[in-house]
C-alpha cells in the first residue's frame, strides 16, 4: 500500500513540476524593468524566452516576437534549449509512468517490467527537473551580471538613463517547477524499490546431498567409493544359514542332496 501511495504522489507531484515547467517556458515576464530610480514610469517593459512586451500606463500592451535567433546571445539560446529538453524529457516521463502505476492492470504485466518502468520515469522526471533549474539559474545569472553592469555605467554618468532589468515572475515559477519535477522523480526512484518482487531480491541456492552414504564432516575426509556393501540378516522360513567347513568357508548343498 504504501509503495502505490509514493507512486501516485510521486506522479502528481511530477505532472505539477511539468506542467509548471511549461507555463514557465511559455511566460513572458522572464526579466522585467526595474523601475527603482527610473524617472520615466509610464512605459514598463518586460522581456521572455520568445518576445518581449511594452505596457503602457494606459494598459496597452504591445509584444514583438524575437525575428532572429542567430541575433540572440549564446546563454539566451542555450536557456531555450534546456527549457525545451525538460519539458519533452518531463511529457515522456509521464506517459511511461501512467502505464507503470501499480493501480492500473494493462493485460499480464508482471511488477518486474512496472518497477523498470517507474524506474525509468523516475530518472526522466529528476533530468527534467535539473534542466529545468540549469536553464532558470543561467538566465538568472546574466541578469545579474547586466544588473550590475548598468547600474556601474549609470554611476559613471556614461549614460543619464538605463533601462535595468531584474527577476521577473517566470524565473521563480521555473524554480518551484524544477523542484518539484526534481522531487517527483526521487519519489518514483524510490517506489521502484517497492514494486520488485522478493524473490528477485534475494536469490539463495541450497545444495542437498543426492547419496545417502555421503556426509560433510569438519573432521579430515574419508574417501570411499560411496557404494559399500551392507551385511543383511535374511531371515524366515526356509531359510538357514550354511554350514562353515574346517578351513572357515561356508559349504553349500548340492542338487543331489535333495534327492
Amino acid at each position: 500500500m504504501s509503495t502505490t501511495i509514493c507512486q501516485v504522489m510521486g506522479f502528481l507531484v511530477s505532472s505539477l513540476g511539468v506542467a509548471g515547467c511549461i507555463v514557465s517556458t511559455a511566460m513572458d515576464m522572464w526579466s522585467t524593468q526595474d523601475l527603482y530610480d527610473n524617472p520615466v514610469t509610464a512605459v514598463f517593459q518586460y522581456q521572455g524566452l520568445w518576445r518581449s512586451c511594452v505596457r503602457q500606463s494606459s494598459g496597452f500592451t504591445e509584444c514583438r516576437p524575437y525575428f532572429t535567433i542567430l541575433g540572440l546571445p549564446a546563454m539566451f539560446q542555450a536557456v531555450r534549449a534546456l527549457m525545451i529538453v525538460g519539458i519533452v524529457l518531463g511529457i515522456l516521463g509521464l506517459l511511461v509512468c501512467v502505464f507503470a502505476l501499480k493501480c492500473i492492470h494493462i493485460g499480464n504485466m508482471e511488477n518486474t517490467a512496472k518497477a523498470n518502468m517507474t524506474l525509468t520515469s523516475g530518472i526522466m522526471f529528476i533530468v527534467a527537473g535539473l534542466c529545468a533549474i540549469t536553464g532558470v539559474s543561467v538566465f538568472a545569472n546574466m541578469l545579474v551580471t547586466n544588473f550590475w553592469m548598468s547600474t556601474a555605467n549609470m554611476y559613471q554618468g556614461m549614460q543619464n538613463v538605463q533601462n535595468r532589468y531584474t527577476f521577473g515572475s517566470a524565473l521563480f515559477v521555473g524554480w518551484v517547477a524544477g523542484g518539484l519535477a526534481l522531487v517527483g522523480g526521487i519519489m518514483m526512484c524510490l517506489a521502484c524499490r517497492g514494486l520488485v518482487p522478493e524473490e528477485s531480491r534475494y536469490k539463495a541456492v541450497s545444495y542437498n546431498a543426492s547419496g545417502r552414504n555421503i556426509s560433510y564432516r569438519t573432521g579430515p575426509y574419508k574417501v570411499g567409493s560411496g557404494y559399500e556393501a551392507e551385511t543383511k540378516t535374511r531371515k524366515g522360513a526356509g531359510y538357514e544359514e550354511a554350514p562353515r567347513s574346517e578351513d572357515g568357508r561356508r559349504s553349500y548343498p548340492s542338487k543331489y542332496d535333495y534327492v
